[in-house]
């Protein structure tokens, strides 16, 4: 959140046109909060303070911006404050910009760049979407094996500056197939004669360049690293994916995986930047299936329409026990999709899942049958306790093996699993739990009457 106070003596800078005092204020605040100040500002201002941000500092700042503002700010530049813009940017922020973009735009961006930048901009974005080739950045550094660690330490400050970082230090042979990446501290802590192979353990992690981004957050988390290279399918390294990146994709994803959960088709943008049409339209859709499936449920209660006329006490249950079944099958729906989407569970153990949480079920089944077999009995008599109890008791178990059962369904026809969680299970466990219901209610009572 920027400060007021701060805010406004940007403001009256820009009013005054204290151009060099304007630029040495910014110069003293964090690129995040610049970002955030030029979301704040006026359009028209908007452009004036960027425009006077230091060339070194005005990509990042970009980067950290909102997909939307990122347009907008385009549209008012010149070609030439855009060419300087675009060159400011890493490779990856490049290629991500572009994807945001309309074709007619990015095209017209891509004449821009210098031949160096649109080759490499071109390279990454061949590579598939939502892929680690988009993700990747092509500036790292890599050294020989029969260097030696003073040759090596010359090459890295040499190269170093136009890298992402060289916290990591790649070693290749002469087809740039990737041997090993080393921490640069073993570098600076081995002999300045000793050979790079003398310091090289042979142990590292890649990643291909098609597989999926979230492969990316996955291995960065199971191998806790901050860097990883990006190599082709022969193992030539041909980049490298950086922990801020994964930082971006992990938060796309968790969001896209809770916009789901909700039956929301998942935002482009920001929740702020939506529009009301846009907002519509993505939860629109989803709203009008459910509606349908729950049509299910209307359906279960017409056909026993006689049976709630003779024994009305049933009627009062009905929320009591569709609510908890859908609670229970939530429940077990979100712990299955982010077991599997954290590679926790894996495909082939569905058959063991699903027993665990039968078990799991009919512990909980258990006690909660016992609570509402007595809140039956008090509102309705024996039978309906009766009823009541064993509904419970058999609708969380389904709900269990249901919300258990569906994420690895979904999973299989190629489906993300993250749409089993929310409305859509909760609403397909009110049909089945009525159906459960007045089936166990049909053979009590008629039994016992």
């Amino acid at each position: 959140m920027i400060d007021e106070e701060r805010k406004k003596t940007i403001e009256e800078l820009v009013h005054q046109k204290s151009w060099l005092a304007l630029r040495e204020e910014l110069a003293e605040w964090p690129l995040p909060e610049v970002a955030d100040l030029l979301l704040e500002l006026e359009k028209a201002d908007r452009v004036l303070v960027f425009r006077m941000l230091p060339r070194r500092i005005s990509g990042d700042v970009f980067s950290y911006m909102e997909s939307e503002h990122r347009k907008g700010l385009l549209k008012d530049l010149t070609d030439e404050e855009t060419r300087h813009l675009l060159a400011s940017l890493t490779p990856d922020d490049r290629t991500t910009l572009f994807e945001e973009l309309p074709g007619q735009v990015t095209q017209h961006l891509l004449n821009l760049l210098s031949a160096e930048d649109l080759h490499e901009t071109r390279q990454l974005l061949g590579y598939p979407e939502e892929s680690v080739g988009r993700l990747m950045t092509p500036d790292y550094v890599a050294v020989r094996p029969e260097w030696s660690v003073s040759e090596a330490l010359d090459h890295i400050r040499n190269k170093g500056k136009r890298s992402e970082t060289i916290n990591v230090i790649y070693v290749t042979d002469d087809s740039w197939k990737l041997l090993d990446a080393l921490e640069l501290q073993k570098f600076i802590l081995a002999r300045s004669n000793d050979k790079v192979q003398q310091i090289m353990d042979d142990s590292f992690v890649s990643l291909n360049a098609f597989e999926d981004r979230e492969q990316a957050v996955f291995v960065m988390q199971k191998y806790d690293l901050f860097a990883l290279p990006v190599v082709d399918t022969d193992g030539v390294l041909i980049g490298m994916v950086t922990i801020d990146d994964v930082f971006d994709v992990a938060q796309k994803e968790a969001t896209e995986d809770f916009h789901k959960g909700a039956a929301v088709t998942p935002l482009k943008t920001s929740y702020r930047e939506a529009s009301v049409w846009s907002l519509y339209r993505k939860r629109v859709g989803w709203l009008m299936t459910l509606v349908v499936v729950n049509l299910a449920s209307s359906g279960v209660i017409a056909a026993y329409e006689d049976m709630l006329s003779a024994a009305i006490a049933l009627a009062f249950f009905i929320p009591l026990l569709i609510d908890s079944g859908g609670n229970a099958g939530a429940q077990s729906a979100t712990l299955m999709v982010r077991a599997i989407a954290t590679g926790d569970i894996k495909m082939d153990q569905w058959v063991k899942t699903i027993s665990k949480e039968m078990k799991v079920g009919i512990a909980i089944g258990l006690t909660m049958a016992l609570g509402s077999m007595i809140l039956g009995y008090f509102r309705g008599g024996f039978e309906i306790g009766i009823v009541v109890g064993l509904t419970m008791i058999t609708l969380v178990v389904a709900a269990n093996i249901i919300g258990t059962l569906l994420p690895f369904l979904l999973l299989r026809l190629r489906f993300d699993p993250a749409v089993a969680s929310g409305p859509l299970i909760t609403s397909i466990i009110d049909a089945v739990g009525l159906l459960i219901y007045f089936s166990i209610a049909t053979v009590v009572l008629g039994h016992m009457g």
